[in-house]
């Protein structure tokens, strides 16, 4: 069926712009509930980023998490898809938040 790698590049996908995922439920949805580091992983290795959308997965706290290409450039390709930002925290995370 593939790599664990290869299932998560396969649900980024998924994600609409203007919503976000967590690490967490990227690995639920991948198989593996318990891998949200690999799925962190499976993001970092992503040679399609940002056309496959890593930059869309987030911490299950509401802050933005790390991105291969830096902080700002994450907080600035999600502000450019309608995410705000209170502080460090997404604004209105469960909003937000994408459900596979």
């Amino acid at each position: 069926m593939g790599s664990f790698n290869e299932k998560v590049w396969k649900l980024l996908s998924r994600i609409p712009s203007g919503k976000i995922t967590t690490y967490q439920q990227l690995a639920k949805a991948a198989g593996s509930p318990k891998a949200f580091r690999a799925a962190g992983n499976a993001c970092n290795a992503n040679p399609n980023s940002p056309k496959v959308p890593c930059h869309r997965v987030v911490s299950a706290n509401g802050f933005m998490g790390g991105y291969a290409h830096g902080p700002k450039a994450k907080k600035r390709l999600l502000e450019s898809e309608g995410i705000r930002f209170k502080g460090e925290r997404i604004e209105e995370f469960e909003k937000k938040l994408f459900r596979f």
